[in-house]
Protein backbone atom coordinates (compact mmCIF):
# COMPACT_ATOMS: atom_id res chain seq x y z
CA UNK A 1 0.00 0.00 0.00
CA UNK A 2 1.51 3.76 -1.07
CA UNK A 3 2.72 6.17 2.04
CA UNK A 4 2.45 9.45 2.85
CA UNK A 5 5.16 11.64 4.51
CA UNK A 6 3.41 14.46 6.31
CA UNK A 7 5.73 17.09 8.19
CA UNK A 8 5.35 19.68 10.44
CA UNK A 9 5.45 23.25 9.66
CA UNK A 10 3.97 25.02 11.83
CA UNK A 11 3.58 25.67 15.57
CA UNK A 12 0.70 24.20 17.37
CA UNK A 13 0.56 26.21 20.43
CA UNK A 14 -2.57 28.25 19.81
CA UNK A 15 -4.25 25.50 17.98
CA UNK A 16 -7.39 23.99 19.42
CA UNK A 17 -7.06 21.04 21.55
CA UNK A 18 -8.86 18.90 18.79
CA UNK A 19 -6.13 20.37 16.59
CA UNK A 20 -3.14 19.34 19.25
CA UNK A 21 -4.57 15.43 20.05
CA UNK A 22 -4.45 15.16 15.80
CA UNK A 23 -1.08 15.90 15.80
CA UNK A 24 0.34 14.21 18.59
CA UNK A 25 -1.74 11.13 16.72
CA UNK A 26 -0.05 11.53 13.52
CA UNK A 27 3.14 11.62 15.87
CA UNK A 28 4.30 15.12 15.29
CA UNK A 29 5.97 16.64 17.94
CA UNK A 30 8.64 18.48 17.19
CA UNK A 31 9.05 21.28 14.05
CA UNK A 32 9.55 20.15 10.89
CA UNK A 33 9.33 15.91 11.68
CA UNK A 34 8.40 13.79 9.59
CA UNK A 35 6.61 10.95 9.88
CA UNK A 36 5.40 7.87 7.44
CA UNK A 37 2.30 6.68 7.28
CA UNK A 38 0.19 3.97 5.03
CA UNK A 39 -2.26 6.26 2.69
CA UNK A 40 -5.53 5.08 4.29
CA UNK A 41 -8.94 7.02 4.37
CA UNK A 42 -8.44 7.85 8.20
CA UNK A 43 -5.05 9.57 8.25
CA UNK A 44 -6.28 11.33 4.91
CA UNK A 45 -8.95 13.08 7.37
CA UNK A 46 -6.34 13.79 9.92
CA UNK A 47 -4.47 15.85 7.69
CA UNK A 48 -7.17 17.39 6.00
CA UNK A 49 -8.14 18.43 9.75
CA UNK A 50 -4.29 20.26 10.35
CA UNK A 51 -3.87 20.96 6.80
CA UNK A 52 -2.83 24.23 7.46
CA UNK A 53 -0.33 22.91 10.25
CA UNK A 54 1.39 20.10 8.36
CA UNK A 55 2.66 19.63 4.94
CA UNK A 56 2.49 16.16 2.73
CA UNK A 57 5.76 15.38 0.98
CA UNK A 58 5.75 13.07 -2.24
Amino acid sequence: MATLKIQKVRSTIKSPKNQKLVMEALGLRKMNAVVEHEDTPQIRGMVEKVKHLVKVID
